[in-house]
């Protein structure tokens, strides 16, 4: 199911991860060849896509909220 983007937090690994509107967190790394997402290295980039929709994993198993 898709999900906009609402925010983002690091995890304890300084890791982007992504906050979701249906309440899942979502781990966006860019590390090619395996995923590009350049965007996620600046902050301009990161609100760039605010609203952007990502596919969740977690909504489709029908998971508890992340928050």
């Amino acid at each position: 199911m898709k999900q906009p983007i609402v925010g983002y937090h690091r995890d304890a690994e300084n890791h982007w991860v992504a906050e979701l509107a249906c309440g899942h967190n979502q781990h966006v790394r860019h590390d090619p060849p395996f995923v590009s997402r350049p965007w996620v290295t600046t902050s301009e980039g990161r609100q760039s896509m605010r609203g952007h929709t990502l596919e969740c994993v977690k909504c489709d198993r029908g998971c508890e909220s992340d928050r």
